[in-house]
This record gives C-alpha cells, structure tokens and sequence, in this order.
C-alpha cells in the first residue's frame, strides 16, 4: 500500500503534467509508482557524468553520495542520503522536493530523468 507522501507526490506530478503539458511529470509519476525493487539506486559518480553545469535532474530512486560531483546541478529524487545531499549543495547546487522542481521547471523543458 502507498504512503501518504507517494499518494500526494503522484498527484503533484499528474496534475503538473496535465496542466504544463509537461509529460516528461507523467513519466516520473509512472516511476514513482512501480514497486521499489524496481527503482534505482544512483551515485554521485553517475550523476556527475551524465550532467553538465546548472542541469536539472530527477532520479527516479535513490541517491547514494559514493563518488564526487564537480558542478552545481538541481535534483529531486524519492530518496536522497545525507552524504549526497551534502556534497550536491557543497558544489553550489541544491536539493529539490518535486514540488520545487515543479515550480521552477513548470514544463519540464531542461529536465533529465535518471533511473
């Protein structure tokens, strides 16, 4: 059964994807729904390699702070250690709730998916 949180970040993200015509918000809710054997488990290693400066990313599972990041980058994630939050603000980048990311990328334009 889902938690609260997962039922109310599942309708942000519909209702942000119908009203934006962003279905890049679709998408993360699809991913937020599936069980959690299926969502991934993301280093800060990967993320610095597949991001550039001032990106926006959301991981569809978890971030585990093993490795470094170079560059400011946004994220949101249904899951986050300290560590890698740490290190994610250390670079001059920051920590999202969906919501927030929402707000700032209302059509998702800019927006990777990792996961």
């Amino acid at each position: 059964m889902a938690t609260q949180a997962k039922v109310n970040m599942l309708k942000i993200l519909k209702k942000a994807s119908k009203e934006n015509d962003a279905p890049i918000w679709a998408k993360v809710a699809n991913y937020v729904q599936k069980s959690r054997s299926n969502q991934k488990i993301v280093n800060l290693t990967k993320i610095n390699q597949t991001t550039e400066d001032g990106n926006a990313v959301v991981i569809t599972g978890k971030i585990l702070g093993t490795g470094n990041i170079s560059h400011k980058v946004s994220v949101s994630s249904l899951s986050i250690s300290n560590s890698a939050a740490k290190k994610i603000i250390e670079s001059g980048g920051e920590v999202l709730e969906f919501s927030k990311m929402i707000e700032k990328f209302p059509t998702g334009k800019g927006v990777k998916i990792i996961g």
